[in-house]
């Protein structure tokens, strides 16, 4: 299986591949390469309706030249905590951040979320992100205010009057509660829509067919949820590894 950078040849089969609607594992597959270079490759350079090879090959040249520009001097970077392999850690953040981004985020929220997620504090002031992800405060601020916006940070003031940026286990739940609470007005426009249609025609029909879809997931989620918090607060028995997490209760045998 190849290694390396992609060549500027491989991104061109891969523009081919996404003009042809083909899923991201079938070009992997015709390049051998993982999925998840590929899915890497697409989503750092515009996603799959805006990619293009040739300035995707010479946006990777210009990010090469610069972390070579910015490299530190000295014969190591700075020791990772818990003995970690920092290029390791590196690779796992641009995984995160890909996956994150193919969820729907935009890259520069992707970055930030993944570097609160492993961050062993799990907070970060706006400096240390902007220091850590070497962009400007601007960008970092634009980035937290739409987490904020979908519950999936808070900020506090620390001793030193500065906002840190925090993850926490509870912000899981009211993050989930938000994204089930962002569907109840688009059941009730749509059922304002059903009432202005006229309750038996075919638009209304369909109307009223999306908004109880939309109510039952709603509920459903709101419910899995409540079921499933006592599991952010609960942690893994140590004889059990990372694949064998506590369940909550069925609801049929709570």
């Amino acid at each position: 299986m190849p290694g390396g950078r992609l060549t500027q040849s491989e991104r061109r089969q891969i523009a081919l591949g996404l003009a042809d609607s083909l899923p991201y594992a079938e070009i992997a597959r015709r390049l051998e390469r993982p999925t998840s270079t590929i899915t890497r490759e697409v989503m750092r350079n515009g996603g799959p309706t805006a990619y293009r090879a040739d300035l995707a090959h010479r946006a990777t040249e210009q990010r090469a030249r610069r972390r070579r520009a910015t490299a530190p001097r000295g014969p190591q970077s700075a020791p990772q905590p818990h003995g970690r392999d920092a290029e390791a850690v590196a690779a796992y953040e641009e995984t995160l951040t890909t996956v994150l981004m193919a969820s729907g985020l935009p890259r520069m929220t992707a970055r930030v979320l993944t570097c609160l997620f492993t961050t062993d504090a799990g907070s970060l002031t706006a400096s240390q992100l902007a220091r850590h992800l070497q962009v400007s405060p601007a960008s970092i601020s634009k980035a937290i205010t739409f987490l904020e916006s979908q519950s999936l940070v808070r900020r506090e003031r620390d001793e030193h009057r500065r906002d840190r940026y925090i993850v926490d286990d509870e912000l899981f739940y009211q993050a989930t509660l938000a994204s089930a609470r962002a569907n109840d007005q688009l059941v009730a426009t749509a059922r304002q829509g059903v009432t202005l249609l006229g309750p038996h025609t075919p638009a209304a029909t369909r109307l009223e067919n999306i908004a109880r879809f939309l109510d039952f997931i709603s509920d459903s989620i709101t419910r899995a949820a409540e079921q499933a918090r006592q599991v952010l607060h609960t942690p893994p028995h140590p004889s059990t590894g990372p694949d064998h997490t506590t369940q909550p209760p069925h609801p049929d045998h709570a």
